[in-house]
């Protein structure tokens, strides 16, 4: 799978500007049935108000997992939460080819209508080579 990194995202409020960064590398391959972990630090604490959006190629981005764990209704279980504070590390295990997409993540600690993050990845999936 090909990742494209996105820059950081500043949000202004009423503290100093909360900065989103990836510390995943801005280029893997993962084959299908791998798992993988994807990496977004926050500048600061921000609790558990962190929630992961999949924009599929020539779709709307959507909600995956909200409250930095907890999956919305209809997400495979496959997709895992995890971290709180200022480090968040959702894993997918045995990525599906329809997992191909770029994701988001997005804080709401300190703004009532955050803006979705430009830190994204893209996902391109490796397929095995067929003999």
């Amino acid at each position: 799978m090909s990742f494209v990194i996105g820059h950081p995202f500043l949000l202004s409020g009423s503290r100093e500007e909360i900065v989103l960064t990836h510390s995943t590398p801005a280029s893997l391959s993962v084959a299908l049935g791998e798992t993988l972990t994807i990496s977004c630090r926050a500048s600061e604490d921000i609790s558990d108000y962190l929630t992961w959006y999949q924009q599929p190629p020539g779709k709307p981005p959507k909600s995956l997992i909200y409250d930095a764990d907890l999956l919305e209704s209809g997400v495979p279980a496959r997709f895992r939460g995890r971290g709180s504070g200022t480090d968040f590390n959702p894993t997918i295990h045995s990525v599906e080819a329809e997992d191909g997409a770029h994701y988001f993540c997005q804080q709401g600690y300190d703004s009532p209508t955050p803006a979705l993050s430009p830190v994204k990845l893209e996902l391109g999936i490796k397929h095995p080579l067929l003999h």
